[in-house]
This record gives C-alpha cells, sequence and structure tokens, in this order.
C-alpha cells in the first residue's frame, strides 16, 4: 500500500508509481497525476479541489484543508441544511487530520441519539399476501393475476424500527469504517453501534438518500442524521478506469463554498429585501439556445433579474485567460441585462477589481461594472 499525504493549496509530489497506479489516480478526480518529465516511472500528484481521504486501488490519499476542522464541518453543514446546522450541534477540538474527527463525532451523535433504544415508526409495505390486510390494490390485482382471487395484493402500514431515519444512521456508520485512517476507537464503536442496527435494512450504493421530516417525535435523532447525511453524500464510491474503486470521505471544497454563499445570500435577501433567490438559474448566452449559462445566484424581483452573484473558492488563471473570473460575470451580466455583477471569493490574496471596473464601465453605457468582495468570515471561530 502506498501512501500520499497532499495540501489542498499545497504543491504537488513525485511519485513512484507503477503505469496502471498512476493512470487510476489521474481518471479517479481525487487527485491530479501527470507523469514527471525528469524520471521514468515518476509521477506528479496534486491535489484537485477535495479534501478528506479515499483509496484508489492499493494507493491511499490524505488531502488536508487549508481551514480548521470545525470551520470545514460547519461549512459542508451548513450548505446542506442552512439555518438548521449550528456550529454547537458538532464539538470539535482542533485536530490535524479530519477523518478521525468526523469518525469521532459520528458515533458520538449517533450513540446519543438511539441511547433510549431505535426510534420506530409507521412504513407503508406494499406486497402479495394470501390474507387481506390494510387495503386491496385494485389495479395491480388485475393487472398481475388477471382476476384470480389470490393471492391479494395489498398495501398496509407496519410499525417498525426499519425507518428511513434508522437506515441513514446504521448507514453512514457502515460507511465510515470502510474509509481510510479512521482511528481504532472509532472502529471499535462503530461496530458495537451496528449491532444495535441489526433489524435495519442497510441502503444499497446506488439508493439515494431518503427523505425524513424533522418532527417533535425524531428530535433526537436530528443532529446525527444530519452529520450522517453529509457522511453518506462524501463516502459515496465510484468507479475509476478500469473498474478501479474509488472508496473513502472527500468533500468537494470548490462545490462547498459556492452551496454555503447560495444558501447563505438566500437567506438574507429573501428575508431582508423579498424576492426569489434561484441557484444555478439556466440562461443562453447565444439566440440559438447552444451555450448554457449558470450562474450561482441569480436574485429576482417580480420575475425580473436584479443581482447575480458568482461564488468562487479560488481564482482560476488558466494560460491565456489570466481574467477568466471577470469574463464569466461580465457575460452573466449581459445576458441578464444587469449593469451590476458581484464576484465573491473566499479569503485570499486576490485584487479587488471594483474600482477598475466601474472605471471602464463609465466609459461605454454598455458595459457592465463588476465587483469582488471575500467572505473572511464564513465559519465561526
Amino acid at each position: 500500500m502506498i501512501s500520499v499525504l497532499l495540501d489542498e493549496l499545497g504543491p504537488a509530489v513525485e511519485l513512484r508509481l507503477a503505469p496502471e497506479q498512476g493512470r487510476s489516480l489521474a481518471g479517479s478526480g481525487v487527485v491530479t497525476a501527470t507523469p514527471s518529465p525528469y524520471g521514468a516511472g515518476v509521477w506528479q500528484v496534486g491535489a484537485a479541489g477535495k479534501v478528506g481521504a479515499a483509496r484508489v486501488g492499493d494507493v491511499e490519499i490524505q488531502i488536508k484543508p487549508k481551514v480548521p476542522i470545525a470551520r470545514l464541518l460547519f461549512l459542508a453543514g451548513y450548505s446542506e441544511h442552512a439555518a438548521a446546522w449550528r456550529p454547537e450541534a458538532v464539538p470539535v477540538a482542533e485536530a490535524a487530520d479530519l477523518i478521525p474527527v468526523v469518525a469521532q463525532v459520528l458515533w458520538r451523535q449517533t450513540e446519543r441519539a438511539i441511547h433510549q433504544g431505535l426510534l420506530p415508526g409507521y412504513v407503508s409495505i406494499e406486497e402479495s399476501s394470501p390474507v387481506l390486510r390494510g387495503r386491496l390494490r385494485e389495479s395491480e390485482q388485475l393487472h398481475r393475476h388477471h382476476g384470480l382471487p389470490l393471492p391479494l395484493e395489498i398495501r398496509h402500514d407496519e410499525f417498525t424500527i426499519d425507518i428511513p431515519e434508522n437506515q441513514i444512521l446504521q448507514t453512514a456508520c457502515e460507511r465510515m469504517l470502510t474509509v481510510p485512517r479512521v482511528d481504532a476507537e472509532s472502529q471499535r464503536m462503530l461496530r458495537r453501534l451496528l449491532r444495535d442496527f441489526a433489524d435495519v435494512a442497510p441502503l444499497s450504493r446506488a439508493d439515494p438518500v431518503p427523505r425524513w421530516q424533522a418532527s417533535r417525535l425524531n428530535a433526537r435523532y436530528h443532529q446525527a442524521l444530519r452529520l450522517a447525511e453529509l457522511v453518506l453524500r462524501a463516502t459515496s464510491v465510484e468507479r475509476g478506469p478500469g473498474g478501479v474503486t474509488v472508496n473513502g470521505f472527500l468533500l468537494d471544497m470548490p462545490r462547498l463554498f459556492e452551496d454555503f454563499v447560495t444558501v447563505a445570500l438566500r437567506e438574507a435577501l429573501v428575508a431582508g429585501y423579498g424576492g426569489r433567490v434561484a441557484g444555478q438559474d439556466r440562461s443562453y448566452f447565444d439566440e440559438a439556445t447552444q451555450v448554457v449559462l449558470r450562474p450561482d445566484i441569480v436574485w429576482k424581483m417580480g420575475g425580473s433579474p436584479v443581482a447575480v452573484v458568482d461564488a468562487k473558492y479560488k481564482a482560476e488563471k488558466p494560460a491565456g485567460y489570466p481574467n477568466a473570473d471577470l469574463y464569466q460575470l461580465l457575460a452573466y451580466c449581459t445576458v441578464l441585462g444587469l449593469r451590476n455583477g458581484h464576484l465573491v471569493y473566499a479569503q485570499g490574496n486576490e485584487n479587488r477589481l471594483g474600482t477598475s471596473c466601474a472605471g471602464l464601465a463609465s466609459r461605454s453605457s454598455a458595459m457592465p461594472s463588476t465587483s469582488t468582495c471575500r467572505l473572511t468570515n464564513c465559519w465561526p471561530g
């Protein structure tokens, strides 16, 4: 097993890999991997916007985030659950490694949720039966059995612990055990908790995370469920080239930051000024509707756009296009007919561009202006 330690924003490292190992890493989407021009069998492996830990074939990768663990978990939780997520919901001491922290918090929250026993509830079951329970599904009866009296196609409610809330917690604990770098204590506690879920059917990898409704009856589950949903999304298994399995806990930082900004601005704008905030609102750059534009945030009043915001985790500077973010925002403003656009960056060292762009706008009445800002306090603490 080859182990690789990377920093989220650090330089690529050089590793000696077999050709199939390098190709698997390059196609995994977890990291970037390119053959080094300075040595045969040497690959340059770097972070690709994700943090966490993963195993690609027989290569184990750990990518350290640039933000503290507590802030990272708040960012991820708020992006999924908005104001329902609270910083104090997941108390985390400062730690150097994301995976042990997530595993510790998951089993502690799950243990606290089920300490009074697993939550029961009613589920609707459709099945064939020799006796009538609940209601007869008449159309299914005729379609499947062509008028025969038995078996009966019925639908009934059953009081059971095999409900979505327990399925989410059980599957999150099960998935966390497959993540590299989970500490020994967490492995032991997660296995112990899984014994309590012996009568609950786990979710398959292909199943979407089932919906659950927050209520007074499942109040003791709320914090654990929100964390478990985060774990399920971050531990999804993908297939790399040649059928290589990519298994781990990975958070996509650019996506998380964009989702966080969208959720936070939606809450602030709608509560303070009304209107509607649309995320990834579809527009077209050309009359033939072939070039699709999807701004991160479009604020509309009375159905008409009044502001457009694009969130960037870091400034993109592809070769030949040093101001690509501004070009993109200019396209949004032009299509939506807006005089102003806004770029929101995470805290960094990019220069503010509002003054120079406003100067350009003053020279031409047709030129939209853009402004940039940085969110320096996205996370508590």
